[in-house]
C-alpha cells in the first residue's frame, strides 16, 4: 500500500515537472529573406525558423531578378519555384536535403509527370514526404506552387 502511494506521488510530481519544462520553454519564431527569392506578394514571411524547423512559403515561379514569372512551359515553371525554394533554405543555412515534407499545388494534375521529373533532379536520395494536389487557382497565374518544411 505504501509503494503504491509513493508511486503516486512521484508520478504527480514527475507530471509536475514535465509540465513545467514543456512551457518554461519559449518557442522562439525567427524570419527568414533573402532578395535572391521573390519577395512575398502578400503579409507574410518568404519563410519562418522555430527551434530546429524552417517553413518555407508557397514559391511560384516568379524571377527574383526581373520580377517576371517563368512560366513558358511547365518545366520551367517548376525549376524556378524549386530553385526559389532552395535560395530560401540557403538564406536559413539550409539545403534541399534539409526538407522533410513539400506540397506541390497545381492547377493541372495532368502536368504531374512533368513536374515530378523536375522535383526528382532536385533530390539526390530520400525524397521529403510529399503530397501533390490539384487547386483552382494560383496566384499571378501560376501553375504550380511549392511549400516546404525544413529540418536543421
Amino acid at each position: 500500500m505504501k509503494a503504491a502511494s509513493s508511486y503516486k506521488t512521484f508520478l504527480i510530481a514527475l507530471f509536475f515537472c514535465l509540465n513545467h519544462f514543456a512551457f518554461s520553454q519559449t518557442a522562439t519564431k525567427k524570419v527568414i529573406e533573402t532578395k535572391n527569392a521573390p519577395a512575398p506578394i502578400g503579409p507574410y514571411s518568404q519563410a519562418v525558423q522555430t527551434g530546429n524547423l524552417v517553413f518555407v512559403s508557397g514559391q511560384i515561379a516568379k524571377d527574383p531578378a526581373t520580377g517576371a514569372m517563368k512560366n513558358d512551359s511547365i518545366k520551367e515553371e517548376a525549376e524556378q519555384v524549386l530553385n526559389n525554394v532552395k535560395a530560401v533554405l540557403e538564406a536559413a543555412g539550409l539545403g534541399m536535403d534539409n526538407i522533410v515534407k513539400a506540397t506541390i499545388y497545381l492547377t493541372d494534375m495532368n502536368d504531374f509527370k512533368k513536374v515530378n521529373e523536375v522535383y526528382g533532379s532536385f533530390f539526390k536520395d530520400n525524397y521529403p514526404a510529399r503530397e501533390t494536389v490539384q487547386v483552382a487557382n494560383l496566384p499571378a497565374s501560376a501553375k504550380i506552387e511549392i511549400s516546404v518544411i525544413a529540418a536543421k
